[in-house]
Formats: C-alpha cells, structure tokens, sequence
C-alpha cells in the first residue's frame, strides 16, 4: 500500500485549519464577545483588553470617576457568569494614577495591611479616612467590601487609583493533637 504525500498533507492542513478555527471561532464569539457585551454595558466601564485561559478570565478596565468597581465586579460576575464558566475573574484598573497617590497609598499600607491580616476589616476605612482628613488635600478615599474582595478607590483630581484587596475566608480545620 503505497500513500500519496499530496493528499495526506492537504488532509492534514484542512483537519488541522478547521480544528484551530474552530477553536478560536468558539473562544471569540461564545466567550468574548458575552463578556465584552456585559462590560460594555456597565456605565463608565471601559474594557482594555480580555485575556482568557482555562483558569481565569483577567480583564483589563479603564473607569470613570465615581464608578465603583466593587458594582463594576458583582455585574462583570453576575451577567458574565455563563461565559467564564468555572473561571477565576479578575480584574485590573488601568487608570492614571500619580506619583502623589502611590505615595500617600504605599504611606498608608502598612496600616491597611495589619487591618487584613488581622481581619480587622472595620479598621481599614477609618484609617484611611483619617490619612486622608490630615493630608488635607482634597484627597477623597472610599472604601467598600464584599465576600470577596475590599475595593479601595482613592481619587485626587483626575488621578485615581483602584486597589482590590482578596479577602482569605477563614480555613476549617482540627487541632494538631487530635
């Protein structure tokens, strides 16, 4: 039995073109557009770029002033629950920020971070609150929660800044000497 080249490799690059356009047909019009349809229909959201692979749906936003991305995170899951399946949302602002607010935020961490570490949530909007009244410079903190993440939005004239901060849900365990 003697196989003809020709016809094999033509074979092959018509299983294989219609195997990866397929593919990527499937990945673009049932995954993408579904989730670009939901971020474009969030008020002041604007999405950047939408990268997915088989763990998680990273998403890169561009907001207006006054959005809360907290809303912006439940929406995106909520509508965008089909689409992402059993993937892990995430989500990246890409907004201007300053050197002015990089500054008062990496000033601000190490209190922020002792409030999440000790799960000491009510603490972190109080500290930042009173950072912001003794900087007094037209600084405006807010900050929100879910069972997820806290959202913290620091904006100081055209300069934002977005930060979400995991909350780790405390682990079930047994005592070392049972």
């Amino acid at each position: 039995m003697k196989l003809r080249l020709i016809p094999v490799v033509v074979s092959v690059l018509i299983s294989g073109t219609v195997l990866f356009g397929g593919y990527f047909a499937y990945q673009s019009y049932a995954m993408e557009s579904p989730l670009q349809k939901t971020v474009s229909s969030i008020p002041g959201v604007h999405l950047v770029s939408l990268n997915l692979n088989t763990t998680d749906a990273v998403m890169e936003l561009k907001l207006d002033p006054g959005v809360s991305l907290r809303e912006a995170y439940a929406k995106i899951s909520k509508d965008g629950a089909g689409a992402l399946g059993t993937r892990t949302l995430k989500l990246k602002v890409d907004n201007a920020s300053s050197p002015k607010l990089d500054q008062w935020w990496s000033s601000a961490l190490f209190e922020v971070a002792q409030a999440m570490e000790t799960k000491q949530y009510s603490q972190i909007p109080k500290t930042l609150e009173a950072r912001s009244a003794a900087a007094g410079d037209g600084l405006k903190v807010t900050t929100e929660m879910d069972d997820r993440y806290v959202y913290i939005t620091m904006i100081d004239g055209d300069a934002s800044k977005y930060v979400m901060l995991p909350r780790t849900p405390a682990k079930m365990g047994v005592w070392p000497n049972e």
